[in-house]
């Protein structure tokens, strides 16, 4: 959720309503995922075939699978740094 939150404040301070359709978009397409988490890439980065992600646009919504459920981990614009504090 911190994560959406400083997606949503970035993009608010030019358009607020651009940010609620944004972050909600991100919200679906991280829920799309769970009906199928393990049709999400495995993370390049990691190489833990239990961490994968899906793609929105540039951003990236990555994902641990522990049995059926899917438990988000970050989502950050691809542009940047992979953030080192996930590990594998």
């Amino acid at each position: 959720m911190r994560d959406l939150d400083r997606i949503f404040d970035f993009i608010a301070a030019d358009d607020p309503a651009a940010a609620r359709e944004w972050v909600a978009r991100l919200q679906q397409r991280a829920r799309s995922a769970a009906d199928l988490p393990l049709a999400g890439r495995v993370v390049p980065e990691l190489e833990n075939p239990t961490v994968r992600e899906v793609l929105l646009k540039s951003y990236r919504i990555v994902y641990r699978v522990v049995d059926s459920e899917l438990h988000v981990l970050t989502v950050f614009e691809g542009h940047r740094l992979f953030p080192d504090d996930l590990g594998s």
